[in-house]
């Protein structure tokens, strides 16, 4: 069963899917506006977004845009505009999929489960994980898991990507162009979505820019991530 985000302004539409999703062994999470599914992405992991694009506070297609900013979790557009050129348009923004309105719960299970499968579609047996280690940190890019000092970490999918990129990169200061390209898929962008991320994996390592342990930003050049220095002997 999967983890669903429901993203939907109609308190009648909504209230119903989240009935449905939940009597058919999902785990359902829900909100009104485009600006409270970023910030539900940006601190919970989801398997699937099913958003509404008549949304009071943006459009769904630039709620979609800002959404593929900061995450790859598939995202299944809900809509009552059914103009090829539109649904086009949305698949090719990043849209995994798309129902036209209304449908039924047992078709968007289905969606779902399609989306998911092409998803975690891995082509066969997985190899065996390495683990990658900085210091006190321990990132598995195979089972995506973090820990620090043994406890584990509580990180987004796009915060988990930065962290594993920059660690498969010890000590090497890394370009945001290239962060941009490599974490986010992006050829170009705001340097602003770098730095919100890193300073939400700041504090979950336990760190500040002001006093950085692991992670370390030189102004103009890019990020960089290396084990912390041992504290001098008294």
């Amino acid at each position: 069963m999967a983890s669903v985000l429901v993203v939907e302004d109609d308190q009648f539409v909504r209230s119903a899917l989240i009935r449905q999703l939940t009597d058919a062994s999902h785990t359902v999470r829900s909100v009104g506006t485009a600006l409270e599914a970023l910030r539900e992405v940006a601190h919970f992991s989801f398997d699937v977004v099913v958003l509404d694009l008549g949304l009071p506070d943006l459009d769904g297609s630039e709620a979609l845009k800002m959404l593929r900013g900061i995450t790859d979790v598939p995202v299944i557009v809900a809509t009552a505009r059914d103009d090829e050129t539109e649904i086009v348009r949305l698949l090719n923004a990043g849209a995994d999929d798309y129902l036209t309105k209304p449908f039924s719960v047992e078709h968007l299970s289905a969606r779902m489960a399609a989306v998911l499968r092409r998803a975690r579609a891995g082509g066969g047996e997985a190899p065996p994980s390495t683990v990658i280690r900085v210091g006190g940190l321990a990132i598995d890019p195979l089972r995506r898991e973090a820990e620090l000092d043994g406890v584990r970490l509580d990180l987004t999918r796009r915060e988990f990507d930065l962290l594993a990129f920059l660690a498969g990169r010890p000590g090497v200061v890394v370009p945001r162009r290239e962060l941009l390209a490599e974490v986010w898929r992006q050829s170009y962008g705001d340097d602003q979505t770098i730095d919100v991320h890193l300073s939400w994996l700041r504090r979950k390592l336990g760190e500040t820019a002001a006093r950085p342990r692991y992670l370390h930003t030189l102004r103009g050049v890019g990020v960089k991530l290396e084990p912390p220095r041992a504290e001098p002997l008294p």
